[in-house]
């Protein structure tokens, strides 16, 4: 299954960030942001990529900041 991580500068951003991803019917996990990947934080939240552009849109939508959304394999 191909999944995405978005990559966030807090634990707390990923906390709400997940919270209205909920909202909008797209399934989450936090998840420890993977080695090949540097964030300012440890946690990340992965999505399943087909949800990518409609994550994106909530999280900008509602002001959440982000670093970037990346897509992988395997996780």
């Amino acid at each position: 299954m191909n999944w995405c991580v978005i990559l966030v500068p807090s634990s707390s951003y990923a906390i709400y960030g997940q919270k209205i991803l909920k909202k909008h019917n797209i399934q989450t996990k936090l998840i420890p942001v993977p080695r090949l990947l540097s964030s300012n934080c440890g946690v990340c939240i992965r999505i399943n990529a087909d949800a990518k552009e409609q994550a994106e849109r909530a999280l900008i939508e509602k002001g959440i900041l982000f670093e970037q959304i990346v897509q992988l394999s395997g996780i």
